[in-house]
């Protein structure tokens, strides 16, 4: 599959294949995959979930999850000695020490109970044998390479004292104790926010250019992979369709699945039409495959994709497993299939119409939220934390605002006030002018049914031992809106059939479900009481490219079926630009700038949101821009900054801006903001 490993090759995967033993049978979660990864380049594995990428990399280190899992077939070879002949011990010295490992969610990964150098000293005594004040000055030096600011306090800290950026950095500290010569990082910037994200890439790139160290990158994240990739191969159902330089990849991807991946982009030139989807689903891997795996979804497939399996195409440094490159086999393609295969492009597909918005839906007017903070045996109160602090907005019928900014600014904060979830501590909450933090018992319960929530994970926020069915009726019977159990019935058949999911779905469980079915059967019970107001509550920030896209167009479907409105609280600012009509950027409690969002995306005016415009990761090299570093963390909500909140990160502080926040400054059709550059 690639050229025989020179004397660039670190790493040499061949013929890797992974089992897992099965009720239904062997499942091949790795399939016969090789690739090179040279030194001191980085080598990106593309792909949506249960693709097999994260099982690759586990099968690299050797953590197979066993006995279910083992590795049957292929070789692992670092500077040409094969890893899956060492013996458990040997392979331990391997670990951490010539390869190192950051996952994705490094809350999971950290233990509580244990301070952040303790950790880190952990692997510098495991992998350099240094001990007491040697160990100590090497974990420092490690804490400040990572850019983590006072290393001498932070060294002391636990996990849950940092934030989740600064979480991720000690995670690439302890992996960087070893000094490996490849970094394994899988998913690092998937749960951070855009800001958080950049500063981790661009930490990545610096340790890399200082060490010399390759990185194998695994993620969905096409602008991830397209700022930080030197060559990028892309895995579909266990096996690697497609590899290729990054330039070339990305000026033409070559495998329909690679073309379809760049088609489902949310983007807001897109927003007059419905984002293109992958039908069907990945086919599962305990099959025996006579075929193309991707045939049955494939708009270009032909009789020859369903008969035979495609082999593997190489050309100069580009290769690719699909008939469509194969001489004969293409040669036997009947003609107007490519015409036919076009026309399922979004170009084609039918637009969209402009939702009308007739009158105002919700006013929110000075909403302030404040926890109060509690010390000594009497709880006194010492404090308070300041989620949310002052926020006005509105929601017209059938429109969408969009609610964006960092972890920790108070966005769901907001949603739950909305939703009278937490009692709001002032301001007023008007649902078709009725202030709903005046309604307390029976009155608040019966005006429930006008506003639903939907959460950013929808596995966590079903009962598992629910049947669907009765997931979706719940808020039908606690509301007692429909008795007959007939009617109820009909309407869950109705609602699932709406979402797209077939009517036999209502008797199985969760568990059973794809992450973005599970998301429709959330939206499905959202629907059921037939709600006016949605909050939408990150809820595709889990999904892969190809099932976000599947969820934005349902939800823009729902709302002109149905004259829906959204609050959309999210920190991806493509699917703001597909989905919202206004924007409002929140930080620290309060909104900082607001708008439509063509005016608010392309003409930002805070400092604050050009900064999360500048860090969004980027396909075309033409249009990014140059990302603007925003200092420090978010500043703790419990003592905000004096003035404006922001001045502590702003390139752009003043005198002013340390004395006094700023007023309100409107500019044009609806677009304001808080700042002094513009009073």
């Amino acid at each position: 599959m690639n050229d025989k490993p020179g004397t660039d090759i670190l790493l040499s995967i061949r013929n890797l294949t992974t089992c897992f033993e099965t009720a239904n049978g062997l499942l091949h979660a790795v399939d016969d995959v090789s690739f090179d990864i040279r030194r001191g380049e980085t080598f990106a594995l593309l792909g949506e979930s249960g693709c097999g990428k994260s099982m690759t990399s586990l099968s690299i280190m050797r953590l197979v999850p066993e006995p279910a899992g083992r590795i049957t077939r292929g070789q692992v070879l670092l500077d040409g000695r094969d890893l899956l002949r060492l013996p458990e011990a040997e392979m331990r010295r391997v670990r951490g020490n010539r390869i190192a490992m950051i996952f994705q969610e490094p809350m999971t990964s950290l233990n509580p109970v244990l301070s952040v150098g303790e950790q880190i000293g952990e692997a510098v005594r495991l992998h350099r044998g240094l001990r007491g004040r040697a160990a100590r000055e090497v974990v420092l030096a490690l804490l400040d390479a990572v850019g983590i600011p006072d290393p001498a306090r932070r060294h002391d800290e636990y996990p849950h004292q940092l934030s989740g950026g600064m979480k991720q950095r000690v995670m690439i500290a302890i992996a960087l104790a070893g000094e490996p010569d490849l970094l394994i990082a899988d998913e690092p910037t998937t749960a951070l926010d855009v800001t958080i994200q950049a500063q981790v890439l661009a930490l990545l790139e610096r340790l890399q250019e200082e060490t010399g160290m390759a990185v194998l990158l695994i993620t969905h994240d096409l602008g991830v992979v397209a700022g930080m990739a030197d060559r990028v191969a892309v895995m579909y159902a266990g096996q690697i369709v497609e590899t290729a330089p990054r330039d070339a990849f990305f000026a033409e991807p070559r495998h329909p699945y690679s073309r379809k991946l760049f088609e489902s982009l949310p983007d807001i030139a897109k927003r007059d039409r419905p984002l293109s989807v992958i039908p069907g689903s990945v086919p599962p891997l305990y099959r025996e495959f006579s075929a193309c795996r991707f045939a049955e979804r494939c708009a270009f497939a032909w009789e020859d994709c369903r008969a035979s399996v495609p082999r593997w195409i190489t050309e100069g440094e580009r290769g690719v497993r699909c008939h469509l490159y194969d001489r004969v086999p293409a040669s036997r393609r009947p003609l107007g299939a490519e015409a036919e295969a076009t026309s399922s492009t979004p170009s084609a597909a039918p637009a969209l119409s402009v939702a009308s918005h007739d009158g105002e839906l919700l006013e929110v007017e000075a909403l302030q939220v404040h926890f109060p903070i509690q010390k000594g045996l009497f709880k006194r109160t010492v404090g308070y934390v300041r989620a949310v602090d002052g926020v006005s907005l509105r929601i017209g019928k059938g429109a969408t605002v969009a609610l964006v900014g960092e972890s920790g600014c108070g966005k769901t904060t907001i949603g739950k006030a909305i939703l009278q979830l937490i009692r709001p501590t002032a301001g007023r909450v008007l649902l078709e002018g009725t202030d709903l933090t005046a309604l307390r018992g029976e009155a608040l319960r019966r005006r429930r049914r006008d506003f639903q929530i939907i959460f950013q994970d929808p596995f966590s926020s079903m009962n598992p031992r629910m049947q669907v069915g009765d997931i979706i009726q719940e808020g039908l019977v606690a509301l007692g809106l429909e008795r007959d159990p007939a009617r109820r019935q009909a309407r869950v058949d109705a609602l699932l059939e709406q979402v797209g999911l077939p009517r036999e779905a209502k008797g199985r469980y969760p568990h059973e479900f794809s992450g973005g079915q599970r998301q429709r059967i959330c939206i499905a019970r959202a629907l059921a009481v037939g709600p006016k107001l949605l909050v939408c509550d990150e809820p595709t920030s889990a999904l892969d490219i190809s099932v976000q896209a599947q969820i934005l167009n349902l939800l823009r479907e729902l709302q002109e079926a149905l004259g829906l409105s959204y609050l959309f609280i999210t920190h991806n600012l493509s699917v703001v630009g597909y989905l919202a009509d206004e924007v409002a950027v929140m930080y620290l409690g309060r909104i900082v700038e607001y708008g439509p969002v063509d005016a608010v995306l392309n003409r930002a005016r805070h400092p604050y949101t050009q900064a999360l415009l500048s860090a969004i990761p980027v396909i075309d090299q033409e249009t990014r821009r140059e990302v603007i570093r925003l200092e420090g963390d978010l500043p703790s909500p419990a003592h905000p900054p004096e003035g404006c909140h922001f001045h502590t990160r702003c390139p752009h502080a003043m005198d002013a801006c340390r004395r006094r926040y700023p007023g309100r400054t409107r500019l044009d059709g609806g677009h304001w903001v808080h700042c002094y550059l513009y009073e």
